[in-house]
C-alpha cells in the first residue's frame, strides 16, 4: 500500500508539472502574440519632424505635430510619417542628385500641398538663455529601399542639398535658434525608411548637450 501511494504521488506530480509547463507555454505564446503599442500615423497637414526642446536642462529631440489643429509634442520613435501615393511625381531636369529626369519620386514638398504631409524642422522652443549658438542636426544612418534626399529650392531654382543618403554618412547642418523651416524630402522608391539622427548643442555654460532619435517614413 505505501508503494502504491508513492506511485500515485509521483503520477500526480508529473501531471501537475505537465499542466504547469502547458500553462507557462500558453502564457508565453499569449505574451508573444500581444500587439505592440500602436504608433501614431501622420499623413497630411503640418508637422515639424525634427524639433528641439530643453527639458530639465537636457536637449530633447521631439516631433511637433500640428496636424490636428493643436500642437502635440511627440517622441519621434513612436510616429510613422506616411507619404501617400498623391506625393508621387517625376524628377525634373537639373535635379540629378535625386535621380534621372522623368524617373519617379515621392516628394514631401517644401511648399505645403493639400493631402500631402508637410514636414519641416524647428528650434523655436530653444532660447539663447539655454543654448549657446546653433543646434546641430546630424543624420547618421538611413535605411530603406531607395535614396532619401532632403533639399531646399533656392530663389533661382537651384537645389541646396541638406542630406543625401546616396553619399557617405554621417552628414550634418547647423540650425540657428528660432528657426522654423521646410524643405523637400525626396524618396526614390516606395517602402519604409528609417532615419537615425542626433541633435546636439552646448549649454550657455559650455556643457555638451545631445539627444538621438529615429524617424520612420512609410512611402507609397
Amino acid at each position: 500500500m505505501p508503494k502504491g501511494r508513492t506511485m500515485l504521488s509521483t503520477t500526480t506530480r508529473s501531471r501537475s508539472t505537465a499542466l504547469a509547463a502547458l500553462a507557462a507555454g500558453a502564457f508565453a505564446s499569449a505574451a508573444l502574440a500581444a500587439p505592440a503599442a500602436a504608433r501614431t500615423v501622420l499623413f497630411s497637414g503640418h508637422v515639424d519632424a525634427v524639433a528641439a526642446r530643453i527639458d530639465g536642462g537636457r536637449l530633447i529631440s521631439t516631433l511637433k505635430d500640428s496636424t490636428g489643429g493643436r500642437t502635440v509634442w511627440r517622441d519621434p520613435s513612436t510616429v510613422t510619417i506616411r507619404v501617400v501615393s498623391k506625393a508621387r511625381t517625376t524628377v525634373p531636369a537639373g535635379l540629378g542628385v535625386v535621380g534621372r529626369k522623368g524617373s519617379p519620386v515621392w516628394l514631401i514638398p517644401q511648399v505645403q500641398r493639400s493631402g500631402v504631409i508637410w514636414a519641416g524642422w524647428n528650434t523655436e522652443a530653444v532660447g539663447s538663455a539655454q543654448v549657446r549658438g546653433a543646434i546641430r542636426w546630424t543624420v547618421s544612418r538611413v535605411s530603406g529601399p531607395g535614396k532619401l534626399v532632403v533639399f531646399q529650392s533656392g530663389s533661382f531654382g537651384e537645389a541646396d542639398v541638406l542630406f543625401n543618403s546616396g553619399a557617405r554618412l554621417p552628414q550634418g547642418i547647423s540650425i540657428p535658434l528660432g528657426t522654423h523651416a521646410h524643405g523637400n524630402w525626396a524618396f526614390t522608391k516606395p517602402g519604409t525608411y528609417t532615419v537615425a539622427y542626433r541633435l546636439s548643442a552646448r549649454s550657455v555654460s559650455g556643457t555638451p548637450l545631445g539627444d538621438s532619435s529615429t524617424l520612420t517614413f512609410s512611402v507609397g
